[in-house]
């Protein structure tokens, strides 16, 4: 069983798109995308310096057409399950046919500047803990007055809050973290700062006519198959302030049966978790074109009929 998952925010690098461009009608799709949400993702993804796409405002409809376009030069593909983690749930919508590509754009391109402008009025970031036990470092972010934002098993949690709390973690680390890594994002996504980003998404969804996943869809907020779509997009929502349960995705892709996964562009980060957190499931993850072999080969020995 094929699980096709899509990463979050932090995974983009400059040029990342770049090599995806040269593909038969890809730039294409990217300028009509590029259109229809009024943001240059052929720019951004191939000549922005690491500070222009590190804006929440940019990255988030750069990660999720990427995906999108990675997941068109696959060809067919019948995958089990789909997930994406935080932003990339947009991008897992779009593969189960609850919003189109143009839609799940537009609502991230809300959803971005929504959460850039939540983000300016108190400075705050997110950290990865590397290393410790869950039931000992979430007490310890408490403590320091931060939220796990992201619990994303294999030993990994990701602490959000303000520079100054995520600084005092770095001089008092959790019994058993390793290190403590500052992310590429610019904010505490997934946290209390982010409601008024909330509300402005809740006006955009009004909009949306969402048609039921096509094929299981598992959510962020609880690990659970979700077979409604209005409840996908209420989930895509108010997952904005609420923390990305990650661990619990993967404890589903275990008890749905998955024997493979897939990370759309720009893969890497949910391959590098599972191969840690699911011992025998087959991964790749497609950082360019070159691994879209692998991939296929992946499909074609796990993929349903």
């Amino acid at each position: 069983m094929l699980v096709l998952v899509a990463p979050g925010q932090g995974a983009q690098t400059p040029g990342f798109l770049t090599p995806w461009l040269e593909l038969p009608g890809a730039a294409d799709r990217i300028a009509a995308w590029s259109d229809a949400i009024e943001l240059d993702l052929v720019r951004y993804g191939t000549k922005a310096d690491a500070d222009e796409i590190r804006d929440t405002a940019v990255a988030q409809p750069l990660l999720v057409a990427a995906g999108l376009l990675s997941a068109v030069a696959l060809g067919e593909v019948t995958p089990g399950v789909v997930a994406g983690h935080s932003v990339g749930e947009f991008t897992a919508a779009a593969f189960a046919g609850v919003l189109d590509d143009t839609a799940a754009l537009r609502l991230v391109r809300t959803r971005g500047r929504a959460m850039a402008e939540a983000a300016a009025i108190t400075a705050t970031g997110m950290s990865a803990l590397l290393g410790g036990d869950p039931e000992v470092t979430v007490p310890h972010l408490q403590k320091l007055g931060l939220t796990a934002a992201n619990v994303n098993g294999a030993g990994q949690i990701v602490a959000a809050g303000t520079l100054e709390q995520l600084a005092a973690l770095e001089a008092d680390k959790p019994e058993g973290v390793r290190r403590v890594v500052a992310l590429k994002v610019a904010g505490a996504f997934h946290t209390h700062h982010m409601a008024p980003a909330v509300a402005t998404l809740e006006e955009a969804a009004k909009e949306l006519s969402p048609a039921a996943p096509a094929t299981r869809y598992v959510s962020n907020k609880d690990g659970q198959v979700v077979t409604d779509g209005a409840e996908v997009v209420a989930r895509l929502v108010g997952q904005v302030a609420n923390p990305v349960r990650w661990d619990l995705c993967m404890e589903t892709f275990q008890e749905l049966g998955a024997t493979a996964l897939i990370e759309v562009c720009p893969g890497g980060t949910l391959t590098g978790i599972a191969k840690r957190a699911l011992p025998g499931v087959a991964t790749v993850a497609l950082k360019t074109p070159d691994d879209l072999d692998a991939a296929r080969t992946l499909i074609a020995e796990h993929a349903a009929v």
